[in-house]
């Protein structure tokens, strides 16, 4: 891993835990009924893929053949 991606996993995880403290309830049991954390949450899960390198394209063997 390059020290970018280390960066962008760190950064999702810090997203993805502000998520889940951000969607606990609160003591008085009132509901927040806020979508903020719920797009925190999908944005970090999208940077913690990109980090983690799933995103990059890989050509199959038979494309690496046919550009020879």
């Amino acid at each position: 891993m390059t020290p970018l991606q280390i960066v962008e996993v760190a950064i999702a995880a810090a997203m993805i835990g502000g998520a889940i403290w951000a969607m606990r309830r609160p003591a008085d049991g009132a509901d927040r009924g806020n979508q903020g954390p719920v797009l925190l949450l999908v944005v970090g899960a999208i940077v913690a893929v990109h980090g983690l390198g799933l995103m990059e394209y890989r050509p199959s063997p038979a494309e690496v053949e046919s550009d020879r």
